[in-house]
């Protein structure tokens, strides 16, 4: 440990169990608030669009500059809690998050509502990996497995809420109370956190002789990165030019950002931790559970609201089974954590998301609510046995006095995961709709019995509501182009859910390769 560090004050010792239960939970409070931002406007984008008169390929960014800004903080949290404290990087984050957040409900047109959102994720995305590790610093042995399988639920869970709370508030009262709702537990997080956790304190020492060159670094190749990957799927890559540019910036400054960093005397985030072999692979599980939670979370309210053309608010609740599921999982999980080995569960929560995934498979235009019932089931489930233990496994493998800096990069990777998630799904949903359209166009002719009775029928339908022979065999051969692609659509849907299945199945057979966890 440098002396450059803070130093700790073993709240173990210094408060009783309940007080740092509190202080846990309030924390766990804003982490949770942070995290469900993310996705409680992703049923909304049409109602707030509407509101501020932008169109889809603007709105759309009211939940893409979110992702950028706390794409960026979050790495560099542990180096300001370094600087600041926890209780007052958190307390200063929360305080942020709550009063922009009242600028966004506020917001006039869609450029201060990007802007808004832009700061409101760089201001909450520091509470997410500041939860982590003071969970690490308050709690020993199988109280650390409790805390541990609390937030790595918080973590899959608030995302997945997210459409549901967000259709039901635009649904009952207007997309401004999507904002309002975080400023009264905002203002209680702002105020009890500075009072309830002091497990550190602040060392604005380390202001002089910082990496600030590896921070702009940082910075501009996570920007560039996420920006790369929301607009790819839309734009064709590297087709064009502004994403061509980008992406070679994300990977320039990536590159000299990993050199600096491992140089640097006094680096903003522990890239040497990966040399531990449990850590390095929790990093990489940590991606995989972004990659299935945010792309399961993009895809299904995407197939539900173009294939069956559902409102937010009947998305959310058709979502809202697996949200349901991984909260009825806690208790069972943790009864589990305490008697079985950690990686076992990892496995079975790997492998779980897998059949999840492949129950996706056999989806079909028809599909609604109850028959995703059982497929988000398993996913909530899944969700459980695949978060909870990999924060335990790969935190707990390193010392107390890395975990800040370290806590950063694994959170960094689960939201890289959802990132790159989100974009090979979109291309896949892409590319594969316009493969599957070719082929079934294909068999669509003259010499197909069932293409010609559709016709024929569609045909003498129109034409006994008065429509011309010619107006009404046009509008049959484009009601067969509609439901060719509706077809198309759904079989790239289950292309993607494929995918993403074949993902977990790999990383499943990577848990034996971690460290037995010390618990105690």
């Amino acid at each position: 440990m440098s002396t450059t560090d803070a130093v700790p004050l073993q709240p173990g010792v210094l408060m009783p169990v309940s007080q740092k239960v509190f202080a846990f939970a309030t924390m766990c409070g804003g982490m949770f608030i942070a995290l469900i931002d993310i996705q409680i406007v992703s049923a909304s984008l049409r109602d707030i669009g509407g509101g501020l008169s932008a169109g889809d390929d603007e709105t759309v960014w009211v939940q893409t500059s979110y992702l950028i800004a706390e794409i960026i903080i979050i790495p560099l949290s542990g180096w300001l809690a370094r600087v600041m404290s926890t209780r007052w990087l958190f307390a200063a984050s929360a305080a942020g998050f709550t009063v922009i957040s009242l600028l966004c409900g506020w917001a006039w047109n869609i450029q201060s509502m990007i802007a808004f959102r832009a700061l409101q994720g760089l201001a909450g995305g520091s509470m997410i990996p500041l939860v982590f590790t003071t969970a690490f610093a308050f709690f020993q042995g199988k109280q650390r497995v409790i805390a541990a399988a609390t937030i790595g639920g918080l973590a899959s869970l608030a995302p997945t809420l997210g459409p549901t709370v967000g259709g039901w508030i635009t649904e009952n009262f207007s997309w401004h109370w999507l904002f309002y709702i975080n400023i009264v537990p905002g203002i209680y997080i702002t105020l009890a956190v500075p009072l309830l956790v002091k497990i550190d304190t602040p060392n604005p020492s380390l202001l002089r002789g910082a990496d600030y060159l590896s921070i702009l670094l940082l910075a501009v190749s996570l920007g560039c990165l996420e920006y790369t990957l929301e607009e790819g799927p839309r734009w064709g890559w590297f087709d064009d030019n502004t994403l061509a540019l980008t992406g070679w910036v994300a990977l320039l400054c990536g590159v000299f950002f990993v050199i600096r960093t491992l140089r640097h005397t006094q680096p903003v985030m522990d890239l040497r931790a990966l040399k531990d072999r449990t850590f390095a692979l929790g990093c990489y599980f940590s991606f995989m559970a972004g990659v299935g939670i945010f792309a399961t979370i993009y895809l299904t309210p995407l197939f539900l609201g173009t294939v069956r053309g559902f409102s937010a608010l009947e998305i959310g609740l058709a979502v809202f089974s697996t949200g349901l599921f991984q909260v009825l999982s806690i208790p069972f999980y943790a009864w589990l954590a305490n008697r079985v080995d950690l990686r076992w569960l990892l496995m079975a929560g790997l492998l779980g998301f897998a059949l999840s995934m492949y129950s996706f498979i056999p989806l079909t235009h028809e599909w609604g609510a109850q028959e995703l019932l059982l497929p988000q089931a398993f996913r909530g489930l899944a969700q459980q046995f695949a978060v909870a233990p990999t924060v335990t496994l790969t935190l707990g493998s390193l010392p107390p006095t890395r975990l800040k800096l370290a806590s950063g990069l694994f959170n960094l990777m689960r939201n890289l995961g959802g990132a790159i998630g989100i974009a090979l799904c979109g291309t896949v949903i892409n590319d594969r709709t316009n493969l599957h359209y070719s082929r079934l166009a294909d068999h669509l002719n003259n010499a197909s019995l069932s293409v010609t009775e559709f016709i024929q029928s569609n045909v003498s339908r129109l034409v006994s509501q008065g429509i011309s022979p010619d107006i009404a065999s046009s509008a049959a051969l484009k009601n067969l182009s509609v439901i060719t692609l509706r077809e198309a659509r759904t079989q790239a849907f289950s292309d993607a859910f494929y995918l993403i299945m074949l993902g977990f199945l790999i990383a499943a057979l990577l848990v034996p390769l971690m460290k037995k966890p010390q618990t105690a």
